[in-house]
């Protein structure tokens, strides 16, 4: 199965509509209209930390995985989170989903073990999305 590859701005983005590579920054309204039309609370994303590109609002986070990794992302570099844009705090951001589960990079949960991993997400993060 081929996916094509499609960059997004806020203007374009319609909650529910498709997976979408962020090209320019989200706000927390959009993030609430797109997780009203799919999970209610929550947004799934996948972060390339290497690239600095997030990938959001995949029904799966392997989903969101698969279309960076068709856009040139490597897999070391993906790891995958869930953006609650009710909540203000640190606690907007979950680093749990089944594919941070990596042994072979050291990680050896659905969390993200590494504080320099995490630290590096957030930066991505605060880059896209305007809180």
């Amino acid at each position: 199965m081929r996916m094509e590859v499609v960059f997004y701005g806020p203007s374009q983005c319609q909650a529910g509509e498709m997976m979408k590579i962020l090209e320019t920054i989200i706000t927390i309204g959009e993030l609430k209209q797109i997780a009203q039309n799919t999970f209610g609370d929550l947004v799934k994303a996948v972060v390339d930390i290497d690239r600095n590109l997030i990938a959001i609002d995949g029904e799966l986070h392997s989903d969101l995985e698969a279309l960076l990794l068709e856009s040139g992302s490597k897999q070391n570099s993906l790891w995958g989170v869930n953006f609650y844009p009710d909540i203000k705090d640190d606690d907007f951001i979950e680093f749990d989903t089944i594919i941070n589960l990596r042994p072979s990079q050291g990680n050896m949960s659905r969390g993200i073990d590494s504080q320099d991993i995490q630290r590096k997400i957030i930066s991505v993060i605060d880059k896209w999305v305007k809180r």
